[in-house]
């Protein structure tokens, strides 16, 4: 298999794992820096180059674009598809499981439990967006943030209204969430390959804080997901699109609530955290998938 991976960066954990995995494996397999990749679109082709020459005939490219470079990743990782190279996580995926809003919006529309959600743009509607939520705390979410940033927590009302007006103020979009109490500052980070969970790690926030992160100063361990934390997990990603996904579950009284779909899931945290080889669960799965993809038939995009 020839194997493109997407990276900004070659030296970060997650990356190098890959790399290691797939020529482990005997693949060739190289890094590309998706903003040095560049395209001509036109109806007879697609093509791209990459530092002045011509790249092509991938059979797979994996996906690790950062928050920052979103559109312009996605737009070369969608050139890829249109060349015909088979890829895990496809542009749309991504772009949904980035989106906040519209990730909560397609998981609860096919039954998935979340915590309840409320989002609104008038300022003169922020006492009954929410009323319509209920009483604090409350947990605000900036719609793009990523690893525990721009999560807040307000215990009152008055601070709820306060941080929604700064936000407003600075034009961000965000959300507002109920917060999960007896989740106790504990999630479980599903790590999804293909359909099935192949690693779990249990996340705990450091004292004083709520956010599990690992960058936030979150520690992990082993954990090993119940039957019915995995069915939601699986499910999760495969409402998004996802063949490689990291699913962030609470456990609630009324059951596992999903927390955020990640799709560029960080290796390190929960390799170390488990032991299991996850860069290589990901290669297995993305060599099995991208094999009748040779003839370089192109994919259709939905």
């Amino acid at each position: 298999m020839k194997l493109a991976i997407l990276s900004r960066n070659s030296s970060l954990y997650s990356t190098r794992r890959l790399v290691e995995a797939a020529r482990e494996r005997h693949h060739s397999v190289r890094v590309l820096d998706p903003l040095r990749c560049y395209m001509r679109i036109s109806a007879r082709g697609f093509d791209m180059h990459y530092k002045g020459k011509p790249i092509a005939d991938y059979n797979a490219v994996i996906p690790r674009i950062g928050a920052s470079v979103t559109r312009y990743g996605s737009a070369v990782l969608r050139q890829f598809e249109l060349m015909g190279t088979y890829t895990p996580n496809p542009s749309v995926a991504i772009a949904r499981a980035r989106d906040k809003l519209q990730c909560h919006q397609l998981l609860a529309a096919q039954g998935i439990d979340l915590p309840a959600t409320v989002f609104g743009d008038n300022p003169d509607d922020t006492a009954d967006l929410l009323s319509m939520l209920g009483a604090p705390p409350h947990v605000i979410k900036l719609n793009e943030g990523s690893q525990g940033s721009g999560v807040m927590l307000t215990e009152k009302l008055s601070a709820s209204r306060s941080v929604i007006e700064t936000l407003r103020g600075l034009y961000a979009n965000f959300l507002v969430q109920e917060f999960i109490e007896e989740a106790a500052g504990a999630d479980l980070r599903c790590f999804v390959v293909g359909g099935r969970v192949v690693a779990a790690m249990r996340r705990q926030a450091p004292a004083g804080d709520f956010r599990s992160n690992l960058h936030r100063g979150g520690s992990g361990t082993a954990a090993l997901a119940t039957a019915a934390q995995q069915a939601v997990a699986v499910r999760a990603a495969q409402v998004l699109g996802l063949g490689v996904a990291g699913v962030d579950l609470i456990q609630s009284q009324r059951g596992p609530l999903v927390l955020e779909v990640n799709a560029s899931p960080g290796l390190e945290g929960i390799e170390q955290s488990t032991g299991v080889d996850i860069a290589g669960h990901i290669i297995d799965h993305v060599a099995g998938q991208a094999q009748p993809l040779r003839q370089g038939r192109r994919r259709k995009l939905g």
